[in-house]
């Protein structure tokens, strides 16, 4: 669990999905130094850090996945972090579904990859990155 100090930010998950099972790689460790500086830059503290293989492209049958929906539906946190688009689901419609039932909780997606740093739930949602 990665804990920032920084009383009554956002709470966030930071979702790393990059890599196989086992395997610590560069985009691996990318996606997580960015994911904290991220976190870091817009005052948010990650609460949980979430690890899924790469490959599964139905969120609902990846075990970390289903542990960021279930801290959705708990409250529990109040934005989900992943580098982009793909790393929740190279298929729009299955990553516009899974953006929608966070959203309707409060929850939003941000991107930490630089390019897509200033970019929305809603631009999550529409897969404006495929």
């Amino acid at each position: 669990m990665t804990t920032q100090e920084t009383p009554h930010a956002t709470q966030a998950v930071l979702y790393v999905c990059a890599a196989r099972a086992g395997t610590e790689t560069v985009s691996v460790a990318r996606a997580r130094e960015e994911g904290r500086a991220f976190a870091e830059q817009h005052g948010m503290r990650i609460v949980r850090e979430i690890n899924d293989a790469f490959g599964e492209p139905d969120l609902r049958r990846r075990r970390g996945w289903v542990e960021v929906r279930e801290m959705a539906q708990r409250d529990e946190i109040g934005v989900v972090i992943v580098r982009w688009p793909n790393a929740l689901s190279p298929v729009v419609e299955l990553r516009g579904s899974e953006v929608d039932l966070l959203g309707a909780r409060g929850v939003q997606i941000r991107y930490s990859w630089e390019p897509l740093a200033a970019l929305d739930s809603a631009t999550a949602k529409a897969g404006a990155v495929q």
